[in-house]
């Protein structure tokens, strides 16, 4: 697929070196989102949320459905330990399927990890990360309640949208920051001293709603502090983004994933022919970005790797 690069920095002209294609690896999808790197047996896992199931592709099998009546997750990161973690829009809950006999099994039984702040529900998990330290942070705006067509429709028990750090240690979730709109995609940068969120609002409302991504410095592995806007994504929005082993983010908009460097510079843009959902790093060398991509699976190699993160 020969789509033009728009290289709007010197500094990114490596990442492409050879022309490398954007490949649409597959098609069939509604929506999709989340993909999480399987490592074990080369293959990519990814929600097809309206559809309620997860879809998995790898070069060996070709396209598959993973599972059905999913609970619409959404976001997907590996635990440290290689358990598969869910944001559950359906469940309003992030979940965990165990890692076991060197794999994860599509009908093993999920357990909740959190479902709740304080003794209410929480609205609808989006997208998660795990630290270096073991704990799980998460976005929670209201995606997944305000109709069923991603979820299930029903009124907010917290009133606030927050970004929630949980610490499986003892159990405690605690609000990171509540100075997001709409948080959605979240990443570290590669020394954990920068956290990026983005806000999504504007999906939800399109006249005063953000499509922005902020970044937080981390205090002490656990606080945020000095968050301010890093880059105003257009068109589109930021809905999901990962970082590579330099602190370059690479995230979604509508047209194409556009590519910045930790100054805040738009380095280049890399056209997708569909609206952009959520992206990953995979391959053996972490030098593969997944893209998915409204109906479709695509994947483009860079001259660079992803941090090397869950």
């Amino acid at each position: 697929m020969n789509r033009t690069i728009e290289l709007l920095d010197a500094r990114a002209a490596h990442l492409f070196t050879g022309s490398p294609p954007l490949e649409r690896l597959c098609t069939g999808a509604v929506w999709s989102e989340g993909p999480v790197w399987m490592a074990e047996d080369d293959s990519v896992l990814w929600s097809d949320i309206p559809n309620n199931r997860m879809l998995r592709w790898s070069s060996r099998d070709g396209l598959s459905v993973w599972r059905d009546g999913v609970e619409f997750t959404n976001g997907h990161t590996r635990d440290l330990n290689g358990d598969l973690l869910h944001c559950s829009h359906g469940r309003r809950a992030v979940l965990r399927t165990r890692f076991a006999a060197g794999r994860i099994d599509a009908s093993a039984p999920d357990e909740i990890v959190v479902d709740r702040y304080l003794g209410k529900r929480l609205n609808s998990p989006n997208d998660l990360i795990v630290k270096s330290d073991g704990t799980i942070w998460f976005s929670d705006p209201p995606y997944g309640i305000l109709s069923d067509h991603e979820g299930h429709q029903a009124e907010s028990e917290l009133g606030r949208h927050h970004v929630f750090r949980f610490d499986p240690t003892n159990s405690q979730l605690s609000i990171a920051t509540s100075d997001i709109d709409d948080p959605n995609g979240l990443a570290f940068s590669p020394d954990e001293s920068l956290l990026y969120v983005s806000d999504t609002s504007a999906a939800r409302l399109p006249e005063t709603g953000h499509h922005h991504i902020k970044v937080f410095e981390v205090v002490d592995g656990r606080a945020l502090r000095n968050g301010r806007v890093f880059a105003v994504i257009e068109p589109g929005l930021p809905d999901g983004f990962r970082l590579d082993v330099r602190g370059w983010l690479y995230t979604s908009s509508e047209d194409s994933v556009q590519v910045f460097h930790p100054d805040g510079a738009l380095l280049a843009k890399i056209p997708v022919p569909e609206k952009i959902g959520n992206l990953t790093f995979g391959g053996a060398a972490r030098n593969d970005l997944y893209i998915c991509a409204t109906t479709s699976l695509y994947r483009i190699t860079l001259n660079t790797s992803g941090v090397q993160r869950p």
